[in-house]
């Protein structure tokens, strides 16, 4: 096949990859760290170069598989109602389960749930047995269709987002987002400032306050102020969006204002999640917001050349 037709190809397949329509599908706490896995421990060391990690997919959280690791839930089927034990295992590429993972953000694994319609949303922190079996309480109180994702960093290996779907039975009702850049949970209310430029880096900033009171004593949250997931609304491709500044570092203010460096890989809408911490409870605001301006050229690089899978 000549070279031009293979390029061809290629971008028709990412076409439709990025092209997927939105489809039809109250937090829990985070648990404590698991401790380290003892016996069955396992490296994962990705071959550079290999078919499978130059396959990495452009936007994290797009498939179960990506970067020679493989996102496998123990079951796909939830009821819902009450907590109920939820167990899934990351394997290599031989399939045996990865037991040997890097802390990252304090954890060494973050369990994001959201609803295909951009509600719903759990940021868990699974227990790891020695086996490599992940566990974590999940409750769902609407019917529907489920995306998980795995954020990892497997020792030796690279930072990856592995996404799949969850289902469960019932009449499905979906909910549409309004754009819209503020929010109130438990009686703070948070504003998102700032332009989402597609494939573009863009300076957005969270402001925190309370009775009409700015928040200027948050608290470290997963070793920062505030934890940003922004997910494509067309497909829920995956975006952890970190602050700039880190607590103690002597400049980083404990608010009001919480500042982000954002990449939206594409125009379009995306969902955005903003974990913050005060008074020792960790709170989920959410928001809705279009891009805006001309989509910026694509960059010729490979997500797995940076090692840092979906963190931005």
């Amino acid at each position: 096949m000549r070279t031009a037709t293979k390029m061809s190809a290629y971008g028709l397949a990412l076409a439709l990859v990025f092209g997927a329509a939105w489809t039809a599908g109250a937090a829990i706490g985070p648990s404590d760290e698991p401790a380290a896995a003892a016996g069955h421990e396992r490296m994962a060391r990705p071959d550079k170069g290999s078919s499978v990690e130059a396959a990495s997919t452009k936007v994290p959280g797009l498939a179960a598989e990506d970067n020679g690791y493989r996102l496998e839930p123990l079951r796909t089927r939830v009821v819902v109602g009450d907590a109920q034990p939820f167990q899934f295992r990351i394997v290599g590429r031989d399939g045996a389960p990865i037991t040997v993972f890097e802390v990252e953000h304090e954890k060494r694994l973050h369990f994001i749930v959201v609803r295909r319609d951009g509600s719903g949303y759990q940021h868990l922190h699974p227990q790891m047995a020695p086996d490599g079996t992940w566990s974590t309480p999940l409750r769902l109180t609407a019917a529907g269709t489920y995306r998980v994702f795995a954020d990892i960093k497997p020792t030796g290996g690279v930072a990856t987002t592995l996404g799949t779907d969850i289902q469960t039975s019932g009449q499905y009702e979906p909910v549409e987002y309004p754009i819209s850049r503020t929010a109130t949970v438990d009686g703070y209310e948070v504003r998102l400032d700032g332009v989402l430029k597609p494939g573009a880096g863009s300076a957005v900033t969270a402001t925190v306050t309370r009775n009409g009171q700015p928040v200027s004593d948050l608290q470290p949250y997963l070793g920062a102020y505030g934890h940003l997931v922004a997910l494509r609304a067309a497909d829920l491709g995956y975006l952890h969006v970190h602050p700039s500044g880190t607590p103690g570092d002597g400049k980083t203010k404990a608010g009001p204002d919480i500042g982000f460096a954002v990449e939206v890989p594409s125009a379009g809408r995306y969902r955005l999640f903003l974990d913050f911490q005060h008074e020792g409870k960790a709170r989920t605001a959410e928001f809705s917001l279009d891009t805006e301006g001309t989509p910026a050229p694509a960059a010729p690089t490979s997500a797995a050349d940076d090692g840092h899978g979906g963190h931005g």
